[in-house]
């Protein structure tokens, strides 16, 4: 007997194939995580849209990758070069 979907791909039915499920799975997961804030190092950074990330708690606003923050060190360093 096969196994029975979990989390945001049951939604999908027997449609599309495990394989195919288990990688959206991972990339939804990993986009509606809670990241932390490069400006004040809090676990609060939210997904707005693809590759716009804000901090609920002071506000920061930046860009990054779109399904995942980059590293810290990375976006730090972009925001002094400009």
């Amino acid at each position: 007997m096969a196994k029975k979907a979990t989390g945001s791909t049951k939604r999908f039915g027997a449609r599309y194939g495990k394989t195919t499920k288990d990688k959206f799975g991972a990339y939804e997961a990993s986009q509606r995580k809670l990241y932390k804030c490069p400006s004040c190092s809090r676990t609060q950074v939210k997904r707005e849209s693809a590759g716009i990330w804000q901090c609920k708690k002071c506000g920061y606003k930046f860009a990054s990758k779109a399904y995942s923050v980059a590293s810290v060190s990375k976006i730090k360093t972009e925001v002094a070069q400009l």
